[in-house]
């Protein structure tokens, strides 16, 4: 078995703005598995400040594997603290599995059958948000993602306000990400004032790590909460159940890059399944390799809800691939995929 490995700063055609900054350009690493003339591919891609892969070591690992690191020696302490790198290692070993054409799971998503998926809307000024919501709706979009909490409230209730005025929420599903924005001194008010529009719900509406704080929202909420960052870097069956069980969210969202791969968002799929609570799947800015695993996946699933998996289109200098999306659906046709290691 042999290891290869390819670098690629993604650039944004459009600076994209959340409560944390604003993202320019963000890495992805491209690792392949080659035996007996198959190779598998799969992507490891970081956000600055959200994927704990980099503050525990993810660039000296790169190096090892840069270095010839032996494949036997990839082993489960050696990707421990680095979920991204995991979800690229397991991706590339199912590709090599089903023989190395990015086939991973036979789904009528492979024959151009599309997945709905919610039209992604950025942090900015009013204009500009005001600019992308248009443009989404024009795109053929039922449902939209904003990103709130960067902006005056007002401003973004106005938004809002605007979206309501022209769609009745039969008509378009608005869900809005705080992205840990909200302090816990004021956030069961905003809440209280966001439920006012037919929102779908409100992802981690104040910084993970407060399962105390959380739990109260969950509870009090009229507005239905889905946690994201709340779930990373919880590793053991345990914890994610104890996680669950405390703080009883309506909702969670399954991001396999930071959550460490395909198999650990599926523990948490089914201990949600066992509490009743739902779920959706999110790419969280992959590239195309990545964002192909991971919808592959989630059609393998069969939900009906809106997944988040538009955010293919946000690069410049993205990979080649059969991925497009057509009035709000992801869909898989049959363009080549680019060979991004010539």
């Amino acid at each position: 078995m042999k290891i290869g490995i390819v670098h690629r700063r993604m650039r944004f055609k459009i600076p994209g703005g959340t409560s944390r900054g604003i993202l320019r350009e963000k890495d992805s690493w491209f690792i392949s598995l080659l035996n007996g003339g198959i190779t598998g591919i799969g992507e490891c891609s970081t956000i600055k400040g959200l994927s704990i892969d980099e503050e525990n070591g993810l660039r000296e690992k790169i190096q090892l594997i840069n270095d010839g690191l032996a494949y036997e020696e990839i082993t489960d302490d050696f990707l421990l603290g680095a979920p991204a790198l995991r979800f690229a290692i397991e991706v590339a070993r199912r590709d090599l599995e089903m023989g190395g054409v990015k086939r991973l799971y036979e789904t009528s998503f492979l024959e151009n059958t599309g997945i709905p998926i919610n039209g992604l809307v950025w942090m900015g000024d009013k204009k500009f948000m005001y600019d992308q919501i248009r443009d989404k709706i024009n795109s053929g979009y039922n449902c939209i993602k904003i990103k709130i909490a960067a902006i005056d409230f007002n401003s973004e209730i106005e938004l809002l306000k605007y979206i309501r005025s022209q769609f009745t929420a039969s008509d378009m599903e608005i869900r809005v990400d705080a992205n840990g924005g909200f302090t816990n001194d004021e956030a069961l008010e905003k809440l209280k004032t966001l439920s006012d529009y037919d929102l779908h719900s409100i992802e981690q509406p104040i910084p993970q790590g407060q399962s105390e704080m959380m739990a109260k929202l969950c509870a009090y909420s009229p507005l239905d909460i889905a946690l994201d960052e709340e779930l990373i870097g919880v590793r053991s069956l345990e914890d994610k159940q104890r996680l669950l069980s405390e703080i009883k969210p309506q909702y969670i969202i399954l991001k396999p890059s930071l959550l460490g791969g395909i198999q650990a968002s599926q523990e948490w799929i089914n201990i949600a399944d066992g509490y009743g609570m739902k779920w959706w799947v999110t790419s969280a800015l992959e590239a195309n390799i990545g964002l192909n695993a991971i919808a592959q996946w989630t059609a393998s699933l069969n939900s009906s809800m809106y997944q988040g998996l538009g955010t293919g289109q946000l690069f410049t200098n993205n990979i080649g691939s059969p991925l497009y999306i057509k009035n709000g659906y992801l869909c898989h046709g049959s363009n080549p995929w680019d060979n991004i290691f010539v």
